[in-house]
Parts: C-alpha cells; structure tokens; sequence
C-alpha cells in the first residue's frame, strides 16, 4: 500500500470515528445524575482494606435519628438542591419547588419528567450507617451524613428502585444497570471510610469482588 492511501486510510478511520462519537453524543440520555465523582477503584480498593469488619446491629434504629431535609440555603432544602443539580433545564417555583425538568436516573437508565417520580438515594443508607457506627455518632453528626452534598452520598433516582434497594447494601443489592456498579460501589467505600463506618463480612466480600472488575 502506498503511503498516500495509507495516509488517506487513517484520515478517513478518524474521521468515521469522529462521526461515531458525534451520533453518540446525540443518542445518549440527555439528563445525568451529578454525584460527586468518587474516588478511584485503586483507591477505594485501599479505603476498603483499611475498613473494619464488623456484624451489623441495628438496635435502636430511628430514622428520625438522621435529621434529614434540612434548608441549605433561602427556601431550599437538600432533596430540592439535589434534584436541581442531577437534572437538566429544572425549573423551581419561589418555594425551591422543582415544577419541570429532566432527570435521568443512573440505577435504572430511565428518565423522568416529574420531581415526584424521583427518590433522593442515600447511596449509603441510613439503617446501613446506623448499623455499622452511627449508632453511637452525635445527631449533629447523623444530620450531615443525612444531608451530605460533598462526598458520593445523595443521587436522585426512580422511587420505587430506591424503595426496592430500601437499606440493602451491595451484598444483596446493586444498580440494575451494569455500567453504573463500579461507580457505586466506589462511591459506597469512600462514604463508609469517611465517616468510619465499618463493613459486614458479606458487604466486604462483594465490594472486594466488584471493585477487582472496575
């Protein structure tokens, strides 16, 4: 092969691929969740060594324990700050109420027009947390985990795979969508090893085996 139709071979396979990723870009959901990016598979990885393992005990567990939908700012609780920053073009009346957007939900791969068909994930439960050392934190403390828009914690998703995760941890249940695992799980980590909470013998092992995949 001559090196002109070499060369013109590797500008038209740049220019196909360039073309793919443009059509791409048009075909995929046009809303996403903002979570904060988690920290890296390798670094979760060692965030999860370093976890205690521990059985869980829910004794005592209250929801109302974990004050939660506090007011971030003016009329604007967490659930109405997190469902502005996970979806696209979101109207919010004067009470921070959001009344249209989009919002494409990262468990699932659904999408939604209505706020009321979203659930605001704690990505780490609050029975979960409870369960694993929040027992004995402050309330003040429960109220920032509950409430926590800095670290991978709170994702606005579809209600009902919220409900059906309930206080699940991924032992016994993960995203549906497959593309999505290794980000959670990254994201399950660098919560737990934040606040020191420690993990279940079951939980380690799944994390330790999703994140081997990431």
């Amino acid at each position: 092969m001559s090196k002109f139709y070499a060369r013109r071979r590797v500008s038209i396979l740049a220019a196909l691929s360039g073309l793919i990723a443009y059509v791409a870009l048009f075909n995929a959901p046009t809303a996403s969740a903002a979570l904060p990016t988690p920290v890296s598979a390798a670094t979760a990885r060692t965030y999860l060594a370093s976890l205690t393992v521990a059985t869980e005990d829910r004794t005592g567990y209250d929801r109302d324990l974990f004050p939660h939908w506090i007011t971030q700012s003016g009329a604007c609780n967490t659930r109405e700050v997190v469902l502005k920053r996970d979806g696209t073009n979101v109207v919010q009346d004067s009470s921070c109420a959001a009344t249209s957007g989009s919002w494409y939900s990262v468990y699932d791969g659904a999408t939604w027009t209505a706020a009321s068909d979203l659930d605001i994930d704690h990505l780490v439960p609050l029975a979960e947390a409870w369960d694993s050392g929040a027992d004995s934190w402050t309330t003040s403390r429960r109220q920032s985990f509950a409430n926590d828009l800095t670290r991978p914690q709170l994702i606005a998703v579809t209600d009902n795979v919220n409900q059906a995760k309930g206080d699940q941890d991924p032992a016994t249940w993960m995203p549906s969508r497959t593309a999505y695992r290794c980000t959670y799980v990254r994201a399950w980590v660098q919560v737990k090893y934040y606040y020191g909470l420690s993990v279940d013998s079951a939980e380690k092992s799944a994390l330790t085996n999703y994140l081997a995949s990431c």
